[in-house]
């Protein structure tokens, strides 16, 4: 899931990612990585609630699309079910999640 919040003094959006734990099976690890992290060259953790969900805030600047993914427990992808869009990824055939800011 993902939720905006726009500033309104800065072009800047606070966006947060979120799993659910239905999606996630037992995951020890969530890495959210994309076009702001460089990939796996910055991956950013996600936090693990109580109820078994990831979350993380990223400020991303506005007018861009960001592609991205979720790297679970170091072994497999997650695409974001309520994304924006989806694009090839390029790599492989796989799709990237896509928010729009």
């Amino acid at each position: 899931m993902i939720k905006k919040q726009f500033l309104k003094t800065k072009p800047v959006c606070k966006v947060t990612f979120s799993i659910p734990a239905e999606a996630l099976g037992e995951a020890k690890k969530v890495q959210l990585v994309g076009d702001f992290s460089e990939w796996m060259k910055a991956p950013i953790e996600m936090k693990k609630l109580k109820d078994g969900s990831f979350k993380t805030t990223v400020d991303l600047e506005t007018g861009k699309n960001y592609q991205f993914r979720y790297f679970i427990d170091e072994q497999r992808w997650e695409n974001d079910g309520s994304a924006d869009a989806y694009a090839p990824a390029g790599v492989s055939f796989d799709e990237n999640s896509v928010v729009t800011i």
